[in-house]
């Protein structure tokens, strides 16, 4: 692994275009948008943007539904324009990674539209097609995981197509050989096109199983898994057979092969599987992704017991590996609400973001994290999301947090001359980045502060990571890398509490040197122990 690569130890700034800046009037964001708000951007201090789907889309599922994997969707621009933000970005030293959606398109790309007429046409078996049971029911168990089965019966054929999301996203067929060329074809497009890496979208779903078989049954208490509940009967099954496949394993190794033809590129994964941690250990390494990440700690599970033991089970499995860390993103509830509950406090927002760039690995930190933004409430007049129109009341769905980004406290929060998509909460006005530009002791402030002082601490970027002993509600581990040793401990309560350091580290009979320039609400040396304000966090060399 070359260690100068960018991609080792970035903090990537994830970028939902239909909510960060409208620039032309409509209520949703564009590309000019980001493009003007690039200086923003580098000023927090980040390695990398990635932006969410922009490709031509019906937007059923606000573009993870591609009809057009080369084009720029009208509604956020054209080429032209990404080609000037990816100019602007370089510029800047930022690097631009973009989403690739691969497992699937929209049932309104010109390759299903060919492919649903009839069984005997160029690509005919680019979609995953298969014939009913003999008295007409879909083939198998599969479930899709929005809800309800996974096969949608397609009468010019008479036979079901899969989808493992919405109806309206056919999943392509990887056992096909035209599929995987063109699917190689569409990611060197964007790559010849200069950009520096690729987010890949549940990645693990590209191959599914040649003989359809049954998914077995999950147990009650099991029914539990990444962004729905136990009333989704997707919970209800062991998914063995739909993704995870072994074929894909020689798939990222024929996409890895074409990545190292660029200089320096990256390719993240998203992995959603019955074991995420040991998927991504074994599709992330030299010859396959650069990089992986799952929805382990986008869980509500906000503990010492859970945020070690998730590390440190990546950690055995993937010893080797590079990992890329993240607690936001725009699948799930905002991590400040989902871990802080009524304390959803600035405090916390600002321990949250340092929390999770000091694990080891890269680190995805998605719009609005640096403001402490809270979970929008969305009434379900104004829902968005076919998912939490489809499941509401019991889960809202995700737009809760895909509102707009507040850039002032006006009624439109600056985002735009016309109303939102979705709307946007007063209290998120409140927090405004405006507002957080005057205010020292903001939570944008503090993110600036710790990501310039992150870039100068190499344990952090680029170190190994060992927990210590420790009980709730206090984690601390330490980062090695060459000569040096970082000390890092959290207190996730809002309680102060005193922690006496490890035997390991009384009895050197050296004095932790505290780092106290990152910004954050610190802690100090207590005698043999230090001493942790509520959401109070400690860095120290040793």
């Amino acid at each position: 692994m070359n260690m100068a690569s960018w991609w080792h130890g970035a903090v990537i700034y994830q970028i939902y275009p239909r909510s960060f800046l409208d620039t032309n009037g409509d209520g949703v964001g564009d590309l000019p948008g980001i493009t003007g708000k690039l200086d923003y951007i580098a000023r927090l201090g980040v390695d990398a943007i990635w932006i969410s789907p922009f490709f031509r889309s019906p937007m059923a599922d606000f573009g993870y539904d591609i009809a057009d994997y080369r084009d720029v969707d009208p509604l956020f621009g054209t080429l032209d324009d990404f080609d000037r933000l990816l100019a602007k970005a370089h510029s800047l030293g930022i690097k631009v990674m973009i989403d690739q959606v691969l497992s699937h398109t929209s049932a309104e790309h010109a390759w299903f539209q060919q492919s649903r007429q009839d069984r005997d046409n160029d690509k005919a078996d680019w979609y995953v097609w298969a014939d009913p049971r003999e008295d007409g029911t879909p083939p198998n168990n599969w479930l899709s995981l929005f809800g309800g089965v996974a096969w949608q019966w397609e009468p010019r054929r008479e036979q079901y197509y899969l989808h493992n999301f919405l109806t309206s996203q056919p999943d392509l067929n990887f056992h096909c050989a035209a599929v995987r060329e063109a699917t190689l074809d569409n990611v060197a497009f964007w790559l010849d096109r200069g950009v520096d890496g690729l987010r890949l979208d549940a990645i693990n779903f590209c191959y599914h199983d040649v003989q359809l078989r049954d998914n077995p049954p999950k147990p009650p208490h099991l029914r539990v898994g990444r962004g729905f509940s136990a009333d989704n009967p997707y919970a209800y099954q062991y998914h063995y057979y739909n993704n995870t496949q072994p074929e894909t394993l020689e798939f990222m190794e024929r996409l890895r092969a074409l990545m190292d033809r660029y200089e320096d590129v990256a390719a993240l994964g998203e992995f959603s599987s019955e074991d995420s941690l040991a998927t991504m250990a074994e599709y992330v390494g030299d010859t396959r992704l650069h990089m992986g990440y799952s929805f382990e700690l986008l869980t509500e599970d906000f503990s010492v017991d859970y945020i070690r033991g998730t590390v440190e089970n990546l950690e055995a499995k993937m010893p080797h590996g590079w990992p890329c860390w993240a607690i936001s993103n725009h699948d799930v509830e905002r991590a400040v609400s989902r871990w802080g509950g009524d304390d959803a406090s600035d405090t916390l927002a600002a321990q949250l973001v340092a929390l999770v760039c000091s694990l080891r690995g890269s680190v995805c930190l998605y719009q609005g994290e640096e403001l402490g933004l809270p979970e929008a409430e969305v009434p379900f007049e104004a829902l968005r999301d076919p998912y939490g129109i489809s499941f509401w009341p019991n889960f809202k769905g995700r737009d809760g947090c895909r509102t707009p980004l507040p850039w002032t406290d006006a009624p439109l929060a600056g985002f735009s001359d016309a109303t939102p998509w979705l709307p946007i909460p007063d209290d998120h006005r409140l927090r405004s980045i405006q507002a957080q530009e005057a205010d020292g002791g903001s939570v944008l402030q503090a993110t600036r502060r710790f990501l310039r002082w992150r870039k100068a601490q190499p344990a952090l970027v680029h170190g190994d990571i060992r927990f210590l002993d420790s009980h709730e509600p206090v984690l601390a581990f330490l980062r090695h890398h060459g000569d040096t040793r970082l000390l890092v401990a959290f207190n996730l309560s809002a309680t102060p509490v005193d922690w006496r350091l490890p035997a390991e580290l009384r009895d050197t009979g050296a004095t932790p040197v505290a780092l106290d320039d990152h910004g954050l609400l610190a802690g100090v040396l207590s005698g043999d122990g230090i001493r942790l304000p509520g959401r109070g966090s400690f860095f120290a060399r040793l």
